[in-house]
């Protein structure tokens, strides 16, 4: 191929006008993107976005096409990522606009049940899994190279509108990245991705229907302000929701020690009359009414 095919270069500073130039026409028809922002140097920062990244990179197919994709995640290049169950769609701008897809095989039946089996028991709840507060076992069964929840390179169908024949562009290196920073926020796409439900990870203790059933800080070690952290959203306490509410006031019920009370309070017969009537004791269940029993 010749090299007169490629576009000429164009800077960093040009790339990143140009994509705001772009957003701005999306936005107005309607259009919105979800652009990776990266902060420094830093691509990922987090269990999921660190071992995502960590996991491309022990492949020895893509060392040399990732150097390149981390320099444009960082200035900004790649414009939009939608990730969908076995898909992920891209724009990334280099010298023009271009359009990546990456087709990822959904996480095969058996291999998820054997991860499932090996972390029964051992995930106590939500935000524990998704912030990435988990086991060394754990950690060793989810990122295992092959056995675990990230796709191998045979799992992965790349295409990319960019003139380069590689398999693996920069454009798309830079893509994968941003999947990695993307983890940071929502750790939980990888899951939808594989096309699996991590809740199927949750122990039976801390799972999530529990959360709607139980009282605040009892609910299967489940934090409210730390659930409202992870999925950027803000969720009722459920102490306010589960307030204890006071019984209404009533009349103190009868008992025999108040029944005796009321006993010892009834007149007594005046004496010297001679009379056969009597008056009978009062019981709990007769205490309203006054008999009299003829002898």
């Amino acid at each position: 191929m010749s090299w007169n095919f490629y576009r000429p270069y164009v800077s960093v500073a040009q790339r990143r006008a140009n994509a705001a130039r772009h957003a701005q026409k999306l936005a107005k028809k309607g259009r919105m993107l979800a652009p990776v922002r990266i902060e420094g140097r830093t691509i990922a920062t987090t269990f999921w976005g660190k071992a995502w990244c960590g996991h491309l990179e022990s492949f020895s197919d893509y060392a040399n096409r990732l150097p390149r994709g981390r320099t444009y995640v960082r200035n900004g290049s790649v414009l939009d990522v939608q990730i969908a169950p076995g898909k992920i769609t891209a724009m990334i701008m280099g010298s023009t606009l271009y359009h990546g897809t990456i087709a990822i095989a959904p996480l095969k039946p058996a291999r998820w049940k054997a991860i499932k089996a090996e972390c029964a028991g051992k995930i106590d709840s939500l935000v524990g899994l998704l912030q990435g507060r988990l086991s060394d076992a754990v950690m060793r069964v989810i990122t295992d190279r092959e056995k675990g929840l990230f796709p191998l390179p045979s799992e992965i169908k790349l295409n990319c509108s960019c003139p380069d024949w590689a398999d693996l562009c920069k454009h798309l290196a830079a893509v994968l990245y941003g999947v990695g920073a993307r983890l940071d926020t929502q750790p939980e796409l990888l899951f939808v991705l594989r096309g699996v439900d991590h809740l199927e990870l949750i122990s039976a203790a801390a799972d999530v229907p529990a959360l709607a059933a139980g009282t605040g800080a009892e609910t299967s070690g489940l934090d409210v302000a730390q659930l409202s952290d992870v999925f950027g959203i803000e969720i009722e306490p459920l102490a306010a929701a589960a307030k204890p509410v006071k019984a209404a006031a009533s009349k103190p019920v009868a008992t025999a020690a108040s029944a005796e009370g009321k006993v010892k309070k009834t007149p007594r017969p005046k004496a010297g009359k001679g009379t056969a009537k009597t008056k009978t004791t009062v019981t709990p269940k007769t205490a309203t009414k006054r008999g009299r029993t003829k002898l």
